[in-house]
């Protein structure tokens, strides 16, 4: 290795180091932030405590990593510019990006990192940071007995001490309501004049013993015989002691499948295999629109059939031109008309037929319901009607499945592709952070932390704003990760270009001669109006 990579290295892995801490500490403390108030009380190890934030960490790490290269980037390149060492290699005739040739390789290797972890060992951290917090959910608060404060950790009993010594275990004034037979007993407690309390040494039980005290009891109203006979019940005594299980305090590990199917517990492979399983559901329920139409339609709703007017019907043509000489004759030649005309035109539904009556051409008529008598059309309205909002609800289910469906798709697909939009990110940023660190010229963690937190700020409310474009279906989930890159991309081009050229962020020269030919026009323009008025 050249002693210019060995240089340009160690500058670079001090900074990187203690910026990766820095931020990984803010992130740690942000999201614990939110769960402060169900962490606390709750009498957590600190061996649990250790843990939880262990896994915390490794979530944090895809956020702290592209922060630590931008940092430590530009501290690194205004150092060298800072003591005049970048111009000194400049003009020994090395070029900026064979003097960031180190800090690209070693940016290279953060972004495959981050990719590494957000693959295989973020997945597993989140899986045990979510157990482990509702573990903690789950688990009561710590046992305290405060004075004059009325308690209730242990199930169906309240307790309350007048007074504790500074000994923790002497008390007086105490009073507990039993609520165990709430069915049986309608009153039920305890009044003390003093007591001592305390936990067994291997800390299962606790231990209340009371001295000089009282048991008011009084049945329920479903033994109203007793309650006749014993209308209240005092028994006083001299020593009474009670023993708690301390299990229900202890906290239970949740089995880590519960928790498994959830997108963030997911790796890559398992991610691409639901967006493929969510999209083909979606093909699916499309698909299956019509036939479940189709399937909740009965046979004997409508019976399409051709309709053929009167003076097709051979049996109305000849019913009509012959003359009957007998009523039989004429009884038979009417059961041929009439099913004749059942053939022509009939409108079952549930629970009633109705029959058309076809009795001019068919291009005479104004809509099918004219067809028929005028006595069964408000009926026939109202099944159409009926029936519409029936297929219209079946229509606005499956539409509703569809899109949660794509909702899930897209939220699942995007999950997918920002774990390449941050490792990506990481590579990005060394092509912005270094040339920044040779323009501005300033070391140390004064401007090379501003600049930093202005372009990371940037990336996430870039990554913010395309994934709820995501959620709206206004990009895709993969141009939607890939985008806030995308669009830093030229930014680092042209930051490059301007540190290669030894060029200065804002051209000052050319700033203030615009500004004083603006301040020109505007003073030119306001003499004229002014002459204008006066004139």
């Amino acid at each position: 290795m050249k002693k210019i990579d060995q240089l340009l290295l160690k500058s670079f892995v001090g900074p990187f180091a203690v910026s990766f801490g820095i931020a990984l500490f803010v992130l740690i403390m942000q999201f614990l932030w939110l769960y402060i108030d169900e962490i606390a009380g709750k009498g957590v190890s600190l061996l649990v405590l250790v843990e939880l934030i262990s896994y915390l960490s490794i979530s944090t790490f895809p956020m702290a990593l592209p922060i630590a290269v931008i940092i430590s980037s530009v501290m690194v390149m205004g150092n060298l510019a800072e003591r005049y060492e970048l111009s000194s290699m400049k003009s020994a005739g090395v070029s900026l990006i064979r003097i960031m040739r180190v800090l690209i390789v070693s940016s290279f290797g953060i972004a495959v990192f981050s990719y590494v972890c957000a693959d295989f060992l973020i997945p597993i951290s989140n899986l045990k940071f979510k157990s482990r917090l509702y573990d903690i959910r789950k688990q009561k608060p710590a046992l305290t007995l405060e004075k004059g404060v009325f308690n209730e950790d242990f199930r169906q009993f309240v307790i309350r001490i007048g007074d504790k010594k500074s000994d923790g275990e002497t008390i007086s004034d105490i009073l507990i309501e039993d609520q165990t037979n709430i069915g049986r007993l309608s009153f039920n407690q305890i009044l003390a004049d003093s007591g001592q309390m305390y936990t067994t040494d291997d800390n299962r039980f606790f231990v209340m013993n009371l001295f000089r005290g009282t048991q008011y009891q009084e049945p329920g109203s479903n033994h109203s015989i007793q309650r006749q006979r014993y209308p209240f019940v005092r028994t006083n005594f001299q020593s009474w002691s009670k023993v708690w299980d301390m299990k229900e305090f202890e906290m239970t590990r949740t089995d880590d499948d519960r928790f498994k199917s959830q997108r963030s517990m997911l790796s890559m492979k398992q991610l691409r295999f639901n967006v493929d399983s969510l999209n083909k559901l979606v093909v699916e329920n499309r698909k299956s629109i019509a036939f479940d139409m189709m399937a909740n339609v009965r046979k004997e709703l409508i019976k399409p059939v051709q309709s053929i007017p009167p003076k097709a019907a051979p049996g109305a043509t000849k019913l009509k031109e012959k003359n009957f000489k007998s009523e039989e004759v004429k009884r038979k030649a009417e059961a041929a008309l009439h099913d004749t005309q059942n053939k022509q035109g009939l409108f079952v539904s549930e629970n009633k037929s109705y029959r058309q009556v076809i009795d001019k051409p068919l291009t005479s008529y104004g809509s099918l319901l004219e067809t028929f008598p005028e006595g069964v059309r408000p009926a026939i309205q109202r099944e159409a009607r009926a029936r519409s909002s029936f297929f219209k609800n079946i229509l606005i289910n499956h539409s509703t499945l569809i899109r949660n469906r794509q909702m899930e798709s897209v939220k699942t697909a995007y999950e997918l592709y920002s774990k390449y939009s941050f490792a990506l990110v990481c590579f990005v940023f060394v092509f912005i952070g270094a040339p920044m660190g040779a323009i501005i010229r300033k070391g140390g963690f004064g401007y090379p932390v501003l600049v930093s937190i202005i372009f990371f700020v940037t990336f996430i409310m870039l990554t913010i704003l395309c994934r709820k474009f995501a959620e709206l279906f206004v990009l895709t989930p993969f141009w939607a990760a890939l985008v806030p890159c995308f669009i830093l991309t030229p930014v680092a081009v042209i930051l490059t270009r301007r540190a290669q050229n030894d060029s200065q962020m804002l051209q000052i020269d050319r700033f203030q001669i615009a500004l004083i030919k603006l301040s020109a026009l505007i003073m030119g323009i306001g003499k004229r109006n002014k002459k204008h008025i006066t004139g």
